[in-house]
């Protein structure tokens, strides 16, 4: 919404909208923030949800039959989800053109990244340890940057120890070590010698929350950041 809309036009955002993972969160404050309940919304008078995580179907459908049009933006798994999210979501909100500005930008950057990495091995690791493999969007990130993800299976899974020590790979990934969810995390797996020395000597990046923690295009920002740091 932030990114798609005119700011005149934004009636109320997420309570989550200005939060320390939320990307565009300075552009957030000064506008209204709305709790996730059919009496906020029609308070707001709005042509238009876009709607992510919050709600319910109960919701969704309560708001479509007062003639308030609903557009969803799935949860990716490709950066074609995304393209095809922004496309979506911006000839919703009747702004077509900065979908397509928003799209170009993360084909550049993804463009930039190259597959820099040339296919090596890297772990991504949040601090709960359930790591990414193919199938979601942290996973194409990784490979966007020329990297293959360590998972053996596809999806997020808990981070396999006896793999790990066995196939240690080439690079360690860490996201969402800045934010709010590094202190309310259990670790478990994490309190491991083998993977504390496999995450101290290969780690290559540590991503903000903000980058990496919902489907957006500035997901590519996070595969050129690797890219980057890729042996010359």
């Amino acid at each position: 919404m932030l990114a798609l809309s005119p700011r005149e036009a934004i009636v109320g955002l997420s309570t989550r909208a200005d939060d320390a993972d939320s990307r565009l969160r300075e552009q957030a404050r000064g506008l209204p923030l709305r709790r996730t309940t059919l009496e906020s919304v029609l308070a707001a008078r709005p042509d238009v949800v876009v709607r992510h995580w919050g709600g319910d179907e109960k919701l969704l459908a309560a708001l479509r039959r007062r003639g308030i049009a609903v557009v969803e933006a799935p949860e990716a798994t490709s950066f074609d989800d995304v393209r095809l999210s922004l496309r979506e979501i911006g000839a919703a909100l009747g702004q077509p053109a900065r979908a397509e500005a928003l799209v170009r930008e993360m084909d550049d950057r993804l463009a930039r990244a190259g597959g820099a990495w040339g296919g090596a091995r890297a772990l991504y690791l949040p601090p709960g340890g359930a790591t990414a493999g193919k199938g979601t969007l942290i996973g194409a990130m990784l490979e966007a940057a020329g990297l293959t993800p360590a998972a053996s299976r596809p999806g997020y899974s808990t981070v396999s120890l006896e793999a790990l020590v066995m196939r240690p790979p080439a690079a360690v990934v860490l996201g969402f070590f800045d934010t709010f969810m590094l202190a309310n995390a259990n670790w478990g797996p994490g309190r491991h010698q083998a993977l504390r020395r496999t995450v101290k000597d290969r780690t290559i990046a540590s991503l903000p929350g903000e980058v990496i923690g919902c489907p957006g295009w500035f997901v590519a920002e996070a595969a050129e950041t690797l890219a980057a740091r890729a042996p010359k």
